[in-house]
């Protein structure tokens, strides 16, 4: 029985893939001119082509059982590394998640921390997380400020409380201004 690998490949691939599976000579010489439909040329014509047919079809079905082939060494090579893994789990670790952790940070091929060392890089990460934490709250605050700047600036113009150094010929271009600053930081949110 073929493996499912081998009946999906070859369903999308080989069948129907025959010349006389989608096209009869009849079909084939109703195609040419009616003045050149019974030249002889156009049966030899579609037994060629029938025949290069014939060999891509084959050529095909072999590189799908080169295919099935090689995928059955990969999944027992899938299957001796995963079972490798399982072998080496320590409970609570995931070692997949780990190497997968290792190739993104880059400390792939390091020494393995001990249990000295480990402490001191958690500690170190927390510390990075604090401080990113810290600098994303002050720019949370800092846009908040500038929000609430504006709006009460705003808050004044329609009540019509204008700024001490604003004249009335530019009362429109204050208006303007404001708007854009608050436009500005409502768009970008980092600052």
């Amino acid at each position: 029985m073929p493996s499912t690998e081998a009946k999906l490949l070859s369903d999308f691939l080989v069948a129907p893939a025959s010349l006389r599976d989608f096209m009869t000579l009849r079909q084939f010489t109703d195609i040419f001119p009616k003045g050149h439909r019974t030249n002889p040329a156009v049966k030899e014509l579609y037994r060629e082509l029938y025949t290069l047919r014939e060999r891509d079809i084959e050529a095909v079905r072999q590189d799908i059982a080169l295919e099935v082939k090689r995928s059955k060494q990969l999944r027992r090579d899938y299957a001796q590394e995963r079972r490798q893994l399982d072998e080496a789990n320590v409970a609570g670790l995931d070692l997949v998640a780990l190497r997968m952790e290792e190739e993104l940070s880059g400390t792939r091929g390091r020494k393995p921390h001990t249990l000295q060392t480990v402490h001191v890089s958690i500690e170190e990460a927390c510390e990075s997380l604090e401080s990113q934490i810290a600098e994303l709250e002050q720019e949370q605050d800092d846009a908040l400020r500038e929000v609430r700047e504006v709006i009460d600036a705003l808050s004044d113009l329609r009540r019509g409380k204008f700024a001490q150094t604003v004249s009335g010929e530019n009362i429109g271009e204050e208006v303007l201004a404001t708007l854009k600053r608050l436009e500005t930081v409502c768009a970008d949110p980092a600052g």
